[in-house]
């Protein structure tokens, strides 16, 4: 497996946190972040999970990647992602009111 290969993980962060020696759940945090913030729209989050762990934490079940990849698992709901235009637009129809 190369880095990126995964579409869940297309920049390869999640990967590459397995590959630091000695990495702090801090760290992963950050990076778990990063990967958050970055995932590509139509893919779900929980789903998206559910494959890196099975990927990556079934054989490192103890990194601290794998423990902040299940947490993510029991915190986050299933819901869509929403497009920021279809935010924004939102906020201009309620604006109108005045």
């Amino acid at each position: 497996m190369n880095k990126g290969d995964r579409k869940c993980d297309p920049k390869g962060l999640i990967y590459e946190s397995y590959r630091i020696d000695g990495i702090s759940i801090s760290e992963c945090r950050t990076i778990f972040l990063d990967w958050a913030l970055s995932l590509p729209d139509g893919i779900e989050m929980t789903e998206a999970l559910h494959e890196l762990i099975s990927t990556f934490g079934v054989k490192r079940a103890d990194h601290p990647m794998t423990i902040l990849l299940r947490e993510g698992l029991t915190s986050t709901p299933n819901r869509h992602r929403r497009s920021r235009r279809r935010m924004l637009g939102r906020r201009r129809e309620g604006s109108n009111s005045r």
